[in-house]
């Protein structure tokens, strides 16, 4: 039940907070996983081993993908499953900064029902569900209402902006950024940014939470291309991810396809 995976996600993630603290600013040990998968640490490695055990222990009859976990297909045939990143924004989190964040979701059959993200520097916990509202620390949020992408406030990198990803003309849109995708995502589930985009394949886990709550919030929240986000997919990865107001949704749509 939504409700209940809810509650079970929310006490899980403060539960990680908690074991990322005792590591952050601490000069964890940190190993790179090679190619383009970036740094983990130990507090990675403790956050993810405490959530397998125990949100498998609540639901063992749920599968697991997470970062932080060899991949295992068995994932494929379970109608639920939980998509995890122990810690989204583990850069940041090595360099000392505030914004890395915890993200938890269940998602049955392909769509998520149930999503946190937390922020334990920043206390900062930002919950939904199918059947329950958007709210960030309790409080009811809102994505954005702005109507023109024409100097909106997106969260994106450059790269994201360059003239040839967008044929029909790269919109005039003032930049901003933080490390965690989950976060960027919250942040336009919340208004304080008119949306956010990353024209790059994105991990599942990167984005199974933030998607929800942004979608509950009233963004448009879409793959590159404009399709449906699906989760529990064998590649684990969407094929980019852009999250806006409706109309803003459209017009980046026409201008991304020409």
């Amino acid at each position: 039940m939504p409700a209940h995976d809810l509650a079970l996600l929310t006490d899980a993630a403060r539960e990680a907070g908690g074991i990322a603290l005792r590591f952050w600013r601490r000069e964890p040990k940190v190993w790179d996983k090679g190619g383009e998968h970036g740094p983990v640490t130990e507090a990675d490695l403790a956050v993810n081993d405490m959530l397998k055990a125990t949100l498998l222990a609540a639901r063992p009859d749920y599968g697991w993908l997470s970062e932080e976990t060899p991949d295992d297909a068995a994932r494929l045939s379970r109608a639920s499953v939980f998509i995890v990143d122990p810690i989204d924004g583990t850069r940041a989190f090595i360099a000392g900064e505030e914004t890395f964040a915890h993200s938890l979701a269940v998602a049955h059959q392909g769509q998520v029902t149930a999503a946190v993200v937390f922020l334990p520097t920043l206390d900062k916990i930002y919950t939904a569900a199918v059947t329950a509202p958007p709210l960030k620390d309790g409080q009811p949020i809102v994505a954005s209402s702005r109507s023109s992408l024409e100097r909106a406030d997106i969260l994106t990198t450059k790269a994201n902006l360059a003239p040839e990803k967008w044929p029909g003309g790269v919109p005039d849109v003032h930049r901003s950024f933080r490390a965690s995708l989950a976060y960027r995502l919250c942040l336009a589930a919340e208004g304080r940014h008119d949306g956010m985009l990353t024209l790059r394949d994105a991990w599942e886990w990167d984005i199974a939470a933030g998607s929800l709550i942004a979608t509950r919030a009233g963004a448009v929240v879409t793959d590159r291309m404009g399709a449906e986000l699906r989760f529990n997919t064998p590649g684990a990865q969407a094929s980019g991810v852009v999250a806006l107001p409706p109309a803003m949704h459209s017009e980046a749509m026409r201008r991304l396809r020409g």
